[in-house]
């Protein structure tokens, strides 16, 4: 089992799992179009990930996964990459609804077939203030998470409602859909 991933967030979820597996980083260049919906560009990727890994694990079950959120606006947006797009992301979120998007794929590269899908999560932030949202960012440094929050962290307190099946596929990988396609692989969880 692989993860095709450097997010320590999809780490330390499929560590719930409770089986053994590796992390190896994937050899694909993300961007985002905003003329391409957003689950389509999350299943992308997420196959991309995991079938960027197969020549070099040949024999393994590869977990890609991306995310991505669509603001109120109708924007397809990602991870900030700094404190100062991080604030200015969560500057324009305050308040309204966003729709997270997360794709994951597992890969069989032995047997070269694969299953690809995504899943949604709604999230509501509160009204903040610009000193809220500074001293946030400052203290929970979430620059590498798409929505500017760590929702398992101090992210939780910038929210107002959430909506989903699936928290975990909030931060970053959707562990019930996961289960799911590696029992169809013949992994059997529990």
């Amino acid at each position: 089992m692989v993860l095709a991933s450097t997010s320590p967030y999809r780490l330390q979820l499929l560590r719930q799992l409770g089986f053994p597996f590796q992390v190896a980083a994937p050899q694909v260049t993300e961007s985002i179009d905003q003329q391409v919906a957003p689950e389509l560009q999350v299943k992308y990727l997420a196959s991309q990930k995991a079938l960027s890994l197969g020549a070099k694990y040949p024999d393994a079950l590869i977990i890609g996964a991306d995310q991505v959120f669509m603001d109120a606006r109708g924007r397809i947006l990602g991870k900030p990459g700094n404190f100062e797009q991080a604030e200015e992301q969560l500057r324009q979120m305050a308040g309204r609804s966003h729709v997270f998007y997360t794709g994951v794929c597992v890969y069989d590269s032995a047997g070269g077939q694969s299953l690809t899908d995504y899943t949604t999560y709604r999230v509501t932030l509160r009204s903040l203030t610009r000193d809220q949202i500074h001293r946030y960012v400052r203290r929970e440094n979430p620059v590498d998470c798409a929505g500017s929050f760590k929702i398992e962290g101090l992210g939780i307190a910038l929210m107002e409602k959430m909506q989903g099946d699936d928290f975990t596929s909030l931060i970053g990988l959707p562990l019930i859909r996961v289960t799911e396609m590696l029992e169809h692989f013949g992994v059997e969880i529990l």
